[in-house]
């Protein structure tokens, strides 16, 4: 007699990691989420990652600095003609390099002026002023600044930080990490002097 042999089982499908135990509600599936139990997929660089940071550039014109940073406060500062903020790379006087933020300007009018300068070993210097104006090509180079904008929002930028989109004019109650800066002409009234340990 021929002997026909019996069809091949058909593989039963394998219950989906998101089936429920009887009497347990199944949970929704979320579009663009993984199943329980599924690896996550890798998000896409659209999907869910921070947006890089600006990669500074050398600053080739600018001169050589010495560290640390100055801390310069101040009740306001204004810019007229501010020409762009940009994250750069500038020489030290020990033959590296740091980054900061270069901001570029006609104007920069500080009032309430006050600048510490340290180092690692000896005196302090103090130097304060009603107003401090940087005339002409100004360019300031920070690594720090936080401030309050004249909405009222506050703001906070390190040298590592994307500059921010939008335009600034003036900011209130300014505290920064001065790196250095440069201008055709630089003017101080009342200004006051003093060594401390």
């Amino acid at each position: 007699m021929p002997c026909h042999s019996s069809p091949s089982p058909t593989p039963s499908p394998s219950p989906s990691a998101s089936a429920s135990a009887p009497g347990i509600p199944s949970l929704p599936t979320v579009p663009g989420l993984p199943e329980p139990g599924q690896p996550s997929p890798s998000p896409s660089p659209s999907e869910g990652t921070t947006p890089p940071a600006v990669a500074p550039v050398a600053d080739e014109q600018g001169p050589v600095f010495t560290q640390p940073s100055a801390q310069l406060g101040s009740k306001s500062l204004s810019f007229s003609g501010l020409r762009g903020i940009s994250v750069v790379t500038v020489p030290l006087a020990d033959g590296s390099r740091t980054t900061a933020l270069k901001l570029e300007a006609d104007r920069i009018t500080i009032s309430g002026f006050s600048l510490t300068v340290r180092h690692d070993t000896g005196p302090i210097l103090t130097t304060t002023a009603d107003t401090m104006t940087l005339d002409g090509h100004v360019v300031v180079y920070i690594n720090s600044l936080s401030a309050t904008l004249p909405g009222g929002k506050l703001l906070t930028l390190g040298a590592d930080t994307p500059p921010p989109a939008e335009g600034l004019d003036s900011m209130f109650g300014v505290t920064l990490g001065l790196v250095g800066s440069t201008a055709d002409a630089i003017t101080y009234t009342n200004t006051v002097q003093h060594l401390s340990e």
